[in-house]
């Protein structure tokens, strides 16, 4: 296809007049299962004349997507101006689209930045403006002799910069339109201007839910309250009891890898510390030990053991902490689900939690 490369600095993009019915084959809709206070739209108990509701209904929801929630009533609404705009162009601003892989961009005879741009074999992600396809394409459907008058115009991200498409897309989605905040804890590290303490909170996050050692592992929910699984702790709560401790560190690259090893180690050996202390009360669904409020509160607890030097040497360390935790033994009644909240009265979860940490804390100091 034709299209003009854009050089800026040391990065290379292109920008298409695409036709839109090549352009809606080309394109994947795809979602996370993000969207505070959003219904997720299954294909059961959906109006079989709610086309707009059955096409949201069989987006592919994938993990590893940067997309939002399609809105039903957006579309719809999008899909009207297209039917109302007769004089003026129906999609005037630019499409950004996104592939992983790297394209092979050939120019055109004297031209150095004009040529054709080699199409991916994966379809494009759309970055911004999947609403607008969306509408597009089922206005397409109502009038199928427009397919060939309407051009869409894309701006196409490649694999070389990958990064910067990221970033764009956090910068578009986290300002007129809100994203889950447990989306974003997923991108931080590729954002080029996110602070460092932040890129070092979640990696740390990351590392408990993947590491094969992490108690964590899995228990995690990375899909803001979607997850169908048993799951401890939103991402976004963990996020943000870990950058507590993390909060005006100042490193990057091989420093932070090496940094975020080390504290998620630490956390490691305590929570191992821990599952030992409270025996068969750890994930048991009649006490609150591994609900949100407790274990923000052990994550306190961990920051001061290590604020007071107990975390080295780090030879011995869960042998130490399982002694040093020991009284946390004889509380375990106290943490049973039937009357957890009198016991651990407060206005709310941020009261709840420093409560739980202060007396975890006094009981073994």
């Amino acid at each position: 296809m034709l299209a003009t490369q854009i050089c800026q600095k040391d990065n290379r993009f292109y920008f298409v007049a695409y036709p839109a019915e090549d352009l809606l084959r080309h394109v994947k809709f795809v979602s996370r299962f993000y969207g505070d206070r959003q219904q997720v739209l299954e294909a059961s108990g959906i109006s079989p004349h709610d086309e707009v509701a059955q096409f949201i209904a069989k987006i592919e929801r994938s993990d590893t997507a940067f997309q939002r929630e399609p809105s039903r009533q957006k579309i719809q609404a999008i899909e009207n101006f297209y039917e109302t705009a007769e004089s003026q162009p129906p999609i005037p601003g630019t499409v950004l689209l996104f592939t992983r892989e790297v394209l092979v961009f050939e120019p055109i005879a004297g031209f150095e930045h004009m040529g054709n741009l080699h199409e991916p074999k994966e379809p494009f992600i759309i970055i911004d403006g999947q609403h607008r396809l969306a509408a597009l394409h089922f206005y397409l459907e109502k009038h199928p002799e427009e397919s060939r008058q309407i051009d869409v115009p894309c701006i196409i991200f490649d694999g070389r910069t990958q990064e910067f498409a990221t970033e764009m897309f956090v910068v578009i989605n986290s300002t007129p339109t809100r994203i889950n905040k447990s989306h974003l804890v997923d991108l931080y590290e590729k954002i080029a201007w996110t602070s460092p303490d932040k890129k070092l909170a979640a990696r740390i996050a990351d590392l408990l839910y993947s590491e094969d050692d992490s108690p964590f592992q899995y228990k995690i929910n990375r899909l803001g309250g979607r997850s169908k699984q048993k799951k401890w702790i939103l991402q976004a709560e963990l996020f943000n009891e870990l950058w507590r401790w993390t909060r005006g560190w100042e490193g990057d690259g091989h420093e932070l890898r090496r940094e975020a090893g080390y504290r998620y180690r630490i956390l490691r050996d305590f929570f191992r510390a821990a599952m030992a202390v409270w025996g068969d009360a750890w994930d048991h669904e009649r006490y609150m030990i591994t609900k949100p409020v407790t274990l923000k509160a052990m994550i306190r607890v961990a920051v001061e053991l290590v604020q007071h030097g107990d975390a080295e040497p780090e030879e011995d360390r869960i042998e130490r902490w399982t002694e040093r935790l020991r009284p946390w033994m004889d509380e375990k009644p106290r943490f049973r689900m039937d009357g957890f909240y009198e016991r651990f009265a407060a206005r709310g979860q941020v009261e709840r939690t420093r409560r739980i940490f202060n007396e975890l804390w006094r009981l073994i100091q």
